[in-house]
């Protein structure tokens, strides 16, 4: 039989998500972002980059502005309306200490009790690898919800006014092979949508497929995969590491 998913606590009222690209958030978390700010959390986005390199007949310069304004447009879709952007260069994001000081600053900032990512595994699904910037972003997730807790690791936040915040309560990752919790999502599941299509310049550069209909199937497709260990409701899955 095949194991049940546990749902994800709900007892917290602001969350974090940080992930490398435009985009990254609304291939499934987006929709569970909606149920969230549905019942009053405060839900903040970081991203690492502005997705300037995500288009092959667009260049970087004329790329990044408009990728940021689609995902600021797609994170209002679900209630979102705290988006930044870190500015780190497309497609060679660098694990290190660099990346971990500048995600433990956003934690300790935003006081967040859960940390969103996306996933930071090899592979997706144990067949495709995965771009070194999600490995590298979701990495240095993992570790800075810890680093932002500890006073003597980038002892210099403190004097920039950044006190150290050891609030988070889970690191919860989307899109990872090893899934332990899920989130509901009949009632955000439309928006998760809407949100999704709001990347229109990206998705069209993607498929040659009707944009909405690439959304909804997408998403349909995944939270239908997830239902059939969560009670058959559409969801949304986590792999969840409690600190």
């Amino acid at each position: 039989m095949t194991e049940q998913l546990e749902p994800l606590p709900t007892d917290w009222e602001r969350a974090l998500a940080i992930v490398a690209h435009p985009d990254d958030l609304e291939y499934g978390a987006a929709a569970a972002v909606a149920t969230w700010t549905d019942r009053g959390a405060e839900v903040s986005y970081l991203l690492a980059t502005r997705g300037e390199a995500g288009i092959d007949g667009l260049e970087p310069d004329r790329c990044a502005p408009l990728r940021e304004r689609e995902q600021r447009d797609s994170a209002a879709v679900v209630g979102v309306s705290s988006v930044e952007f870190l500015g780190h260069p497309d497609g060679v994001v660098e694990y290190g200490t660099a990346l971990r000081r500048d995600f433990a600053a956003a934690i300790r900032r935003h006081r967040p009790h859960l940390v969103l990512t996306l996933n930071h595994h090899d592979t997706w699904g144990g067949t495709y690898w995965n771009t070194p910037d999600h490995r590298a972003v979701g990495r240095a997730v993992l570790d800075a919800a810890a680093d932002a807790g500890n006073r003597w690791i980038f002892p210099e936040l403190i004097e920039e006014g950044l006190v150290p915040w050891n609030g988070v309560r889970w690191v919860a990752v989307t899109g990872s092979r090893h899934p332990t919790h899920a989130v509901d999502v009949t009632a955000g599941i439309d928006r998760g949508v809407r949100s999704l299509l709001a990347h229109r310049t990206y998705i069209e550069a993607l498929t040659d497929e009707d944009p909405e209909t690439y959304c909804r199937t997408f998403l349909r497709g995944a939270t239908d995969a997830a239902a059939a260990r969560f009670g058959g409701r559409p969801a949304v899955a986590f792999e969840v590491f409690p600190r």
